[in-house]
């Protein structure tokens, strides 16, 4: 296993030379970083770089085609249960007929078994994720009848209902208005305060300014089909620079607001 012989607190992941892909092709390589136990990591690259298949080799579930990888002390696999993940394209239907509650205790399966009945602690951490993402009044609705923002602060209370140690947050922030916006904006900010890890994909520089603590920057390959890999990673204020972002967005003009990154193609 990975040790960190710098800091005597275990990374919540470590990587050594790792790369992740599908089938055997790779798509995001040489990563080698440690991710602070407790720190808010924001993940941003342009399409194409691997942010998506990071977050699943953290999982698991992305192939590790090169290197290794701890998390949580352990390797992907057995740390999945301590876990909490809001994928960027939930398989979620809509049309069933189930509440949100349903929804959310679904979030306490991987540690309950399909046949262990929920009981009144896990009532209890249903009702508590519900809170924390204001949705308690809305517990009864049907999950399809919900807004857009709506149900995406369902989907993170079901990660939350495992009250999990690391969460994996694949472009959250997509197409919420202000509302649910800064309702996720405060609870990631309210999960690392209470030492959570928090990986968040994400395109805004308010979400990484406002709630991180730490930036990894991914870069595309440098010819179509090659793998994406790290142009910057550390704190905040030190790795997310105009030049580290200008790596990361190859062939662009870059532009760096208190909000966005703004990429334009090059003509010539």
């Amino acid at each position: 296993m990975i040790s960190s012989l710098s800091t005597p607190v275990t990374p919540a992941v470590a990587l050594r030379g790792a790369a992740f892909g599908y089938a055997g092709r790779t798509r995001v390589s040489d990563l080698t970083l440690d991710i602070p136990s407790g720190s808010a990591v924001a993940l941003i690259g342009p399409n194409g770089s691997g942010k998506s298949t990071l977050l699943r080799g953290i999982l698991g579930l992305a192939e590790l085609t090169a290197g290794e990888i701890e998390v949580l002390g352990t390797n992907p696999v057995r740390a999945r249960r301590h876990i909490g993940t809001l994928p960027q394209a939930d398989s979620r239907d809509a049309e069933l007929p189930v509440t949100l509650r349903q929804v959310v205790t679904m979030g306490l399966y991987r540690s309950l078994g399909p046949i262990r009945p929920v009981g009144r602690a896990g009532r209890a951490a249903v009702d508590h994720a519900l809170e924390r993402v204001a949705l308690s009044a809305l517990a009864g609705q049907r999950f399809g009848e919900l807004s857009g923002g709506q149900q995406q602060r369902g989907i993170l209370a079901r990660a939350l209902a495992s009250d999990p140690q690391l969460l994996l947050l694949d472009e959250p922030f997509n197409g919420l208005d202000r509302e649910n916006r800064d309702t996720l904006l405060e609870l990631v900010r309210e999960l690392r305060a209470e030492g959570r890890t928090v990986i968040v994909s994400t395109h805004d520089l308010e979400i990484a300014q406002e709630a991180c603590t730490h930036v990894l920057l991914l870069a595309t390959g440098h010819k179509p089909g090659q793998p994406g890999h790290p142009a910057a990673f550390g704190p905040l204020d030190e790795a997310l620079t105009l030049e580290a972002v200008k790596h990361a967005f190859q062939d662009t003009t870059v532009e760096l607001d208190q909000h966005t990154i703004t990429t334009t193609r090059e003509t010539e």
